[in-house]
Formats: structure tokens, sequence, C-alpha cells
């Protein structure tokens, strides 16, 4: 099997004010919280979003592991919807300390480049420095924080810098090449 060097860049920020806020699209976009823990719903965004940028840790989950996942307390998924369809996603967990981690971030193929992908990540990141209001007991956030590789979308670091992040940590590893899971060829528009 063919390997490939994959970049992965970690960025941080630290305080609320670090958010850069994008401009709200034009059009019916509202971002909204999936509260229902629901495998099926989450499994379709997450092979939707990241099937041409090989996403493949969680193909794997059975529906017991998804479900344990998203019932855990601070972890919440918020998602754009553009004229009530689905268009993209941001996944948050509450770590130790007060950080919390953007897990997944991410536009399905055919809404990327509407401007939708920076509210999105705006929305997500401004919910994860209040996460603490919406689980009682929880130490105020301190800092949010994400990674991303050389293998997804070609604007997400920009995305990720235009809001505010900054880069604190920078690897490469070998990693097996894979084939892209889908959702099927083609699904990528021109």
């Amino acid at each position: 099997m063919t390997s490939i060097a994959v970049t992965t860049w970690s960025l941080e920020q630290t305080a609320p004010t670090d958010l850069l806020p994008a401009a709200v699209p034009e059009g019916d976009v509202r971002v909204v919280r999936s509260e229902v823990p629901s495998p099926e719903f989450s499994r379709f965004l997450y092979a939707s979003v990241g099937g041409d940028i090989r996403w493949t840790d969680r193909l794997g989950w059975t529906y017991a592991q998804w479900l344990e996942h998203l019932d855990r307390p601070g972890v919440e998924t918020w998602v754009a919807y553009d004229r009530g369809t689905p268009a993209g996603y941001v996944e948050l967990e509450a770590q130790d300390d007060g950080v919390v981690e953007i897990v997944y971030f991410g536009l399905i193929p055919a809404f990327r480049g509407r401007r939708i992908g920076g509210h999105l990540l705006s929305y997500g990141v401004a919910r994860a420095w209040d996460l603490v209001e919406r689980w009682p007991g929880r130490k105020p956030t301190v800092r949010v924080w994400l990674h991303t590789c050389s293998k997804d979308g070609e604007y997400a670091m920009d995305n990720y810098r235009r809001r505010g992040f900054r880069l604190f940590d920078t690897s490469v590893e070998d990693e097996p090449e894979v084939a892209t899971p889908g959702p099927w060829p083609g699904a990528h528009p021109a």
C-alpha cells in the first residue's frame, strides 16, 4: 500500500475576543443544534462532508458507538441548513479544564464556495465559548482549538485564520493512501 505525507496543523483561540465572525450569507441559511442524539443523522453528516476528503476514522463505528459518543455531556452538533437542506456541520467536544475542541467541521461538497462555511465556523466557535451556559457545572471555556490537515478542503486553513485562529503546532506523518469513501463518485460539483 502506498503512503502519503500528511501535514497536520493545530490552531487555537484563547479568548472569546479572538473570534472574528464572518458575515451572514445571503438567503435562508440557518444554524441549528441537533439536540437529539441521532447516529443515523450524524453518520450521514460525517460521510457526506468528509467522503471526498478521506474522513474514515468513524466509518466503522457501530450504532452503539455513535450513540455513546453523541450522548456524552459536552458533545454538541450544530448543523447549517440552506433552505431547509443540511449543508454542513460543526461538532464540539468539551474537554478538561475549560477546553473545547472543534472535532469536525465542514460542508457537503455542493454547498462549498457559498460563504456558508465562514458563517457556520463563526457560529460554532461562539457556541464553544459559551458552552458553560448549556452544561451547568462545567468550567468556563478558556481555549477553543482544532486541527486541520493537508487532506482537508483547500480553503479550510484560510477560513480558520480569518476567524481568528492562531497556529500552535505542525506535524507531518506518513499515512496509508486510501480511496475517498464517497458519498459516491462525482458528488463534488465541477
